[in-house]
């Protein structure tokens, strides 16, 4: 009828549909597929922060349509989470001179080989909810300076054999499991790391966790 007026208070064009509201899920389905491109390598850091802002503000399905639609498409599970990616990645190469800090994190998806070639630039690999596709993950590393951290968890092993340190620090702290725990990926470091530090860790407490943990006067056996 002429004259209608839109919930939000103003007349709507005649002829015109209403947006579709997003939901949290539908932001949250978004922010993965985001996170999945980016360890693909088809999504620049700043690419990344940039769409998962708005990702996160957006408040129609058109809205958040827009920040996918030059990305392949991933498949979900029936709990939400990322079931199936389109591909997965032979080969991911990052290119980074003096430019900020590496990050990927979340879902990801881990490719077969990553190549990082970086020139003092902070980079952290959060392997913790990582979408794990082979049993070996490769990273070849042409790396200086700052820090390159790996953030691992139980059924993970990490091999620093093959990596030469050049005036570089190895901080390696291995996570107790049990004897027949499986391994579930095996990550394999090759190539030179000059100065700077490497850090292989266990994902942090959160602070509630660091209240409520266990004194060691009261561990079993003590």
């Amino acid at each position: 009828m002429p004259g209608e007026i839109s919930p939000t208070g103003k007349p709507s064009d005649p002829g015109s549909l209403p947006e579709l509201r997003a939901s949290h899920a539908d932001r949250d389905r978004t922010v993965d597929v985001l996170r999945i491109a980016a360890g693909d390598g088809m999504l620049t850091a700043d690419e990344l922060d940039e769409r998962l802002e708005a990702a996160l503000s957006a408040r129609t399905l058109s809205e958040l349509a827009v920040l996918t639609v030059d990305l392949p498409a991933v498949s979900f599970a029936a709990d939400g989470t990322a079931a199936e990616v389109a591909e997965v990645k032979d080969v991911v190469r990052i290119e980074q001179v003096f430019s900020g800090t590496v990050e990927r994190t979340g879902r990801w998806v881990l490719p077969r080989r990553l190549e990082l070639a970086v020139t003092w630039c902070d980079v952290t690999l959060d392997l913790t909810e990582a979408v794990i596709t082979q049993d070996t993950f490769r990273i070849d590393v042409a790396m200086a300076g700052k820090s390159l951290t790996l953030i691992t968890k139980p059924g993970i092993e990490v091999d620093v054999d093959g990596l030469t340190l050049v005036h570089c620090k190895l901080r390696h702290r291995r996570m107790w499991t049990p004897p027949e725990a499986p391994t579930m990926l095996r990550v394999e470091l090759v190539g030179q790391k000059a100065h700077g530090k490497v850090v292989v860790r266990p994902r942090r407490r959160t602070f509630m966790q660091w209240l409520l943990r266990r004194p060691a006067s009261l561990s079993p056996g003590a």
